[in-house]
């Protein structure tokens, strides 16, 4: 139980006290009503003694009584019966006691903390100690016992009566009528004698003193000195009235009282049913008259035999003390003392007298009956067992619990001197006394008796000095179960088990007295059951081992019963007190439950704050209730929400849920539509998902664009654009915003509820710090309609703001109205909810890593800069699907949508080899408007005849013409500006890939402002196409050096040529609907070779499906001078066209595709070279050799093959046309123009240990092929072997270095091989000079003459000459043996 004001004896003696009852002349009563205050009230605040007081026990022992009180009352005559339960009147008032006792709000609680629970309640419970209080003094006096019968009367006269001992013989009178006369069962008195006081009240105001004293002087001669008293009072003028402050003590005692006048006609109620103890009551006969005029038929009313003077006195009395005002105003401070020394003379010289006479006489009485010795004190336990029943005549009337003994009953007088004793605090005495009467009532059977008896020996055990005897408590589970069982009397039962729960837990004993407690609730009373549950509650939390749960438990169960007995304070409370134990442990549904009562209590008591807390608690968590439920809970949301804020303030709404995190911010128009065949660039937008890889490359790409806006160097402020911002970018600086440009911002809620919710009139709340140049003001924008969110799906709102000046824009939240469906507009909530985004995490430092440290998050905080350009991008004609290789023209438009010029137009791709914009210098003539252009091709050409065995067409270009070293191009608009509102179409050359399949191709075109000066430096514009790439042709080249000796090519010029092969194939696939192939013209470029002229071709160069063609031409150097001649190198273009048009290959867009395409694989060379440099000398000279070698192969020729398809589409044949490169690098080696697939590396097993490099073997095989030798000679020689037997031939030896360093050359004439393909026919000799040493330029060609002896005719072998070569620079390289050519037979005839 909750700690009490009170200690156990303390309360458990003020509960039981010597009763006394007052009679007051008219008279009287008027002298006391100029205090407000009936006589009384008058005694009240000094009814408990200062001093000791003693009697004489009836051996004669002196006792002494502590502490005694005693209940002054006025007498209220009732003809009705007590009943075993509450009256309606009686509960209603212990409910108005309950109600007014309500915990102060500033009050501090007790904190408990156990594991891992703080608690803060209320230690207190001054609710139910005031409902205790008045309960145990509204109790009815029972004939089972005596404790509240009146056991004196005070007979008060004042002094001012004509005749005051004939008012005391009246009221002498009246006592002895209403005690005796039968006709009144209430006020029920203690012995037929009552002692009888008699109380001379004289006015220091307005009587005179000295009658007074002769008329008290006359009372002592007819009553004796210790049967009467003067008592002198009301001694305060007016005039010391306002010099000094008289306390009020009789505030206390009946402020409790006066809640309103309807409580004391229900206070009255209660008292006229028995006599009221204690010192909270008011008097009861001032008010009779009042209720008897507002309650009719009420049961206080008094009968028509109830004496004049006492229905004047209530009335008269009920006009005082009722009223409003202070007490005691005409009382000094002598008056106190006056009134505190009359209680004291009456209690001590007349009452325990009175008490001690009557239980000399109760024990000789019982003695005498008995037969027994003198006295009960020394009776052992023999005497008072009896057993037998007692006497009674045979119309004895039953209960339905036992017999009704009569008044003289011999068991009743032992129940009347165990009453007395226990009175007067003799607890030993008492205890024996209850102990006899209980055994003897219950061998009656008189269980009604029985049970009071037990219930008053436990409490008497109890309270005796020493504790001889531990306290019986099943004394007291019995008497309970008696009362509440047998005897069906609840008030009895409920009085029980407070003594016992208050004394069980003064020993500690809470787990017993909270069963107590618990056992005592029923569905009779909810106001008990309430106060016993949250009784039984503190009972838990005050164990040793505080029991949480069960505290909350039956918290809950109090406020529920609190609720059903109409208090909703104390209902409120017990749930906020047990919500603390439930909330945030799991339990959702509990917590549901709680939130749900408090919030409809709060708003029952006019606390629409806390209901929309509680309200706003069951919506936001994650509820497992039903959705009838769930809507319920939302209903009484809106409802409170609805009330409270009817004001112009917007709450915070917890529905729905937003994910502040994932919010996204678009900044930029909205991208326009295209109309008809235009197709806008797809830019950015929130229907796109964000991708990390993309945004790198979007971002290498803008780094580009800008390093070549910036003369190659990347500015060091440089911030990529961010055009949608949301969780994954970065986001710790203010983003940039431009003015009249829209605001997009993208919230996405989510309902947790299971029924849907509407949202309508959503749009941002935000603040805005404006520049000081303009007068504009930022307006927001809403375009969004209702939205309604079906259960537990996310959905995003997209709002709209539109800045009009430049300053710091912060979006802090939105604002909506919420309601269940968009047809309950009367339960419509307007509110916001405010965007809180957390940033990321730090964690760069070790500060940051130790601790919980976010970032700034700022995208929602945009700073609006000036205006800037805003370019649109359209493409007409675009293919979605080409062949690999194949040429599209397609055309662009750009348009300048802003108020502001725009400059510096570039854009740069991932597939820069995908487009072309061509160079303004070989550009051909392209139509004006795209419908123009539908016939027209995209070569440039020039109607020429074929050129078999002719000479090709030669052309010097510069590849800086077409920008090839560099991957962003400039978009060649006119004048390079483009002014606002203008537009401008330029065309564009598409190159379907090489590789067939879906690509991905990314445009970022970038453009600056003409005006500098802004913290926006540039704009970027995205743009993202698909491209279907189909096969269409294979083509694979190969090179050999040719063996025709250099005086036979008139051509060549000294100078050795190359054959070219070229493998053509069509590998297209029958889908693409191409049904066959053309091959107009070949191409070559190069720095150092060009074709000369085609060696053989089909006749009409047409190939059909998986039909291959191979093709043969003549490759020669290009003249050293041509090469030389200028500092930039230059590439020559040679065109063969196998049609009847050639080509111009070195214009657009033939050029450019070239330049393009060969980048990436120059590149890749030159990054390989760089990577492939050792460190070590061996290496090195492994390196000259390879470089000496390749360069002895290279060739470096590029291939530009040049096709025709014929497509048929919706019965309209279709031209197309493309080009495919194949790159030679050296001779002997295929190439090919599709692209080379990626292979999957091979595992490589793991090396733990270094292995030394493996010495590089000196290349052999290459260094064989550094000469090149041709014999020149007669394939058919006669000679007249008759005339001279020696044939002599000359032969012409040509030695070609084909390498670039010089060559050392050893030549020896007499080696002889052993393979016998070396010799046909019979051995010759050569003749002459047999060895030769020398040393060839790099490209020189030397000639030598040779003569060979042949001694008869046959067929010969002429290449048998051993040539060794080896490079000058390698001296310690030895000499290699060089390839030869095939046999050279020569045919020697005789004449």
């Amino acid at each position: 139980m909750a700690q009490c004001v009170q200690s156990v004896q303390e309360f458990v003696q003020d509960s039981f006290v010597p009763m006394v009852a007052v009679l007051c002349s008219e008279e009287a009563e008027r002298v006391t009503r100029k205090n407000n205050l009936s006589f009384a009230e008058l005694l009240r605040p000094f009814c408990r003694l200062t001093s000791e007081g003693h009697i004489r026990d009836p051996n004669n022992q002196v006792l002494v009584v502590k502490n005694l009180r005693i209940c002054v009352n006025n007498i209220v005559t009732t003809p009705n019966t007590a009943t075993a339960a509450l009256s309606p009147a009686q509960k209603r008032f212990l409910n108005e006691v309950v109600l007014s006792c309500q915990p102060q709000e500033s009050a501090v609680g007790s904190v408990i903390a156990t594991g891992e629970y703080n608690l803060n309640f209320s230690a207190t419970t001054p609710w139910f100690e005031a409902y205790r209080e008045n309960f145990l003094q509204s109790m009815p006096a029972s004939d089972h016992e005596f404790l509240n019968h009146y056991l004196a009367c005070l007979l008060v006269v004042s002094s001012t009566e004509a005749v005051p001992v004939e008012q005391f013989i009246k009221l002498s009178q009246e006592q002895h009528r209403i005690q005796h006369s039968g006709e009144y069962t209430s006020p029920k008195w203690f012995i037929p004698n009552t002692l009888k006081y008699y109380v001379l009240l004289h006015d220091m105001g307005e009587g005179d003193e000295q009658r007074a004293d002769t008329v008290y002087e006359d009372m002592k001669q007819r009553y004796g000195s210790q049967g009467c008293y003067l008592l002198k009072i009301n001694s305060r003028t007016l005039s010391t009235e306002k010099d000094e402050q008289i306390p009020d003590p009789w505030s206390q005692y009946l402020h409790r009282n006066s809640l309103h006048s309807q409580v004391r006609c229900v206070a009255l109620s209660m008292r006229s049913q028995g006599s009221w103890s204690g010192s909270g009551t008011v008097g009861l006969n001032y008010i009779a008259d009042t209720v008897s005029n507002n309650l009719d038929g009420h049961p206080l009313q008094l009968d028509s035999g109830s004496s004049s003077a006492s229905k004047k006195a209530t009335r008269e009395s009920d006009n005082t003390s009722g009223g409003t005002g202070s007490h005691g105003t005409c009382l000094s401070l002598n008056d106190h003392d006056h009134i505190r020394q009359f209680i004291q003379e009456f209690t001590s010289r007349g009452l325990l007298s009175h008490i001690e006479k009557n239980i000399r006489q109760l024990n000789d009485q019982l003695v005498s009956r008995k037969g027994l010795s003198r006295s009960l004190f020394t009776a052992t336990k023999k005497w008072f067992g009896g057993g037998k029943v007692p006497e009674k005549s045979i119309s004895e009337p039953k209960s339905t619990f036992g017999l009704l003994y009569p008044p003289e009953a011999p068991e009743l007088q032992i129940r009347k001197m165990a009453d007395l004793c226990f009175l007067v605090q003799h607890y030993e005495l008492a205890y024996n006394c209850y102990h006899t009467a209980k055994k003897d009532f219950l061998s009656d059977q008189a269980m009604l008796y029985a049970a009071g008896a037990l219930e008053m020996a436990a409490v008497a055990a109890f309270l005796q000095a020493g504790a001889p005897r531990p306290y019986p408590a099943h004394y007291m589970d019995t008497a309970i179960q008696t009362y509440r069982d047998v005897c069906k009397n609840m008030v009895l039962a409920e009085r029980c088990a407070l003594l016992s729960a208050e004394i069980l837990k003064s020993q500690g004993k809470y787990s017993e007295a909270a069963a107590l407690l618990i056992k005592m609730t029923s569905e009779d009373s909810d106001l008990r059951s309430a106060l016993l549950l949250e009784q039984a509650a503190h009972c838990f939390i005050n164990m040793k081992n505080p029991m949480i749960r069960k505290f909350a438990f039956h918290m809950i169960l109090s406020g529920h019963r609190f609720s059903k007995a109409g208090q909703k304070r104390h209902a409120l409370r017990c749930y906020c007190q047990a919500m603390q134990v439930y909330k945030d442990r799991g339990w959702s549904l509990a917590e549901d439950h709680i939130n749900f009562t408090i919030g409809r209590q709060s708003f029952t008591l006019r606390q629409p704050e806390n209901a929309v807390t509680a309200f706003r608690q069951i919506l936001t968590n994650d509820s497992r209730q039903t959705a009838t439920q769930q809507a319920a809970f939302l209903r009484e949301y809106l409802f409170v929400h609805k009330v409270k804020h009817s004001q112009l303030s917007l709450p915070q709404l917890p529905l729905p849920c937003i994910h502040s995190s994932v919010t996204r911010i678009y900044f930029g128009h909205e991208r326009c539509l295209a109309e008809g065949e235009k197709q806008a660039a797809t830019h950015v937008s929130l229907d796109q998902e964000y991708d990390q890889d993309l945004a790198a490359m979007w971002c290498n790409l803008e780094e580009q664009l800008v390093a070549s806006a910036n003369r190659g160097s990347i500015p060091v402020n440089f911030q990529p654009t961010q055009y949608c911002l949301n969780s994954q970018t970065d986001n710790q600086r203010h983003p940039l915003a431009v003015v009249e440009e829209p605001i997009i911002v993208e919230v996405t809620f989510r309902n947790p509820l299971k029924v849907p919710l509407a949202l309508s009139n959503l749009s941002l709340l935000w603040k805005f710090t404006a520049d000081s140049s303009p007068n504009d003001r930022t307006t927001p924008q809403s375009t969004v309609e209702p939205i309604t969110n079906e259960e537990t799906l996310a959905t995003g709102a997209r709002l709209r703001l539109l800045p009009h000046r430049t300053g710091q824009l912060n979006i802090v939240g939105v604002v909506y109205s919420l309601s269940e469906t968009q047809q309950t507009i009367d339960l419509m909530v307007c509110g916001k909810q405010d965007l809180n985004i957390q940033g990321l995490r730090l964690n760069q430092t070790k500060e940051d890593k130790m601790s919980v440290k976010h970032g700034p998050d700022r995208r929602l905080d945009p700073i609006i800069t000036p205006s800037m350009p805003l370019m649109e991008v359209f493409f007409l004609q675009f293919p979605t699907a080409l062949l690999c290789g194949e040429i599209r023209k397609a055309y662009v438009e750009f348009c300048n949508v802003s108020s502001v010029a725009l400059c510096g137009l570039r854009v740069v791709s991932t597939h820069p080899d995908f487009f072309t914009f061509g160079s303004q210098a070989t550009t051909p003539v392209t139509p004006l408007t795209p419908t123009s252009a539908e016939n027209c091709s995209a070569y440039k050409t020039l109607a020429t005849p074929p050129q078999l065995d002719s000479v090709a067409s030669e052309v010097l270009v510069s590849a800086e013409v077409f920008s090839q070293f560099s991957s962003v191009m400039d978009i060649p608009i006119e004048g390079g500006t483009l002014l606002p509102g203008e537009s401008t179409q330029l065309p564009l050359w598409l190159r379907g890939p090489d590789q067939e399949g879906v690509h991905e191709i990314n445009f970022l075109f970038y453009y600056e402002s003409t005006e500098k000066r802004n913290k926006i430096s540039h704009r970027v514009l995205r743009h993202t196409v698909f491209i279907c790439a189909s096969r269409s042709l294979s083509v694979q080249a190969s090179a050999s050096r040719s063996s025709v000796p250099p005086h036979h090519s008139t051509k060549e010029k000294g100078s050795s040529g190359t054959l070219v092969f070229i493998d053509v194939e069509n590998i297209n696939t029958s889908e693409s609907g191409v049904r066959e192939f053309h091959i107009i013209q070949v191409s070559s470029s190069s720095q150092h070779w060009l074709f000369v002229s085609v060696l053989s071709s089909l006749p009409d160069c047409k190939l059909g499906s998986r039909e291959r063609a191979k093709l043969c031409f003549r490759a020669t150097r290009c003249k050293p001078p041509r090469a030389t001649s200028d500092t930039v190198k230059k590439y020559t273009f040679a065109d063969l066209n196998l049609g009847n048009e050639r080509i111009i290959s070195s214009s657009t867009p033939c050029g450019d595709f070239f330049f393009r395409c060969r980048r990436t694989p120059a590149l890749s060379r030159t990054s390989s070279s760089t990577k492939s440099q050792g460190t070590a000398s061996s290496e090195n000279k492994a390196d000259d050799i390879t470089n000496i070698v390749k360069k002895c192969n290279e060739l470096d020729l590029n291939i530009i093959v040049i096709w025709k398809a014929y497509v048929v589409e919706d019965n309209k044949q279709l031209i197309l046309e493309g080009q495919l490169h194949v790159a030679l690098q050296s001779l002997g080696k295929e190439a090919t123009s599709l692209a080379p697939k990626e292979e999957a590396q091979e595992m490589v097993l793991l090396k733990f240990k270094s292995e030394l490099p493996v010495p590089v073997p000196p290349p052999s095989a290459e260094l064989s092929q550094l000469i090149k030798t041709n014999l020149h000679y007669p394939e058919i020689y006669t000679h007249p072997f008759g005339h001279n037997s020696l044939c002599l031939v000359p032969v012409t030896l040509s030695l070609s270095n084909c390498s670039m360093a010089l060559v050392d050359v050893l030549i020896d004439l007499q080696h002889k091989s052993n393979s016998p393909e070396s010799e046909v026919h019979h051995s010759f000799t050569w003749v002459g000079q047999t060895q030769y040493k020398l040393q060839l330029k790099p490209q020189e060609v030397l000639a030598l003459t040779l003569r060979a002896c042949f001694l008869q005719a046959g067929v010969y072998n002429l290449n048998t000459p051993r040539i060794l070569a080896k490079p000058t620079e390698q001296m310690s390289l030895s000499e290699t043996s060089q390839q030869t050519a095939s046999p050279a037979l020569i045919i020697i005839n005789k004449a």
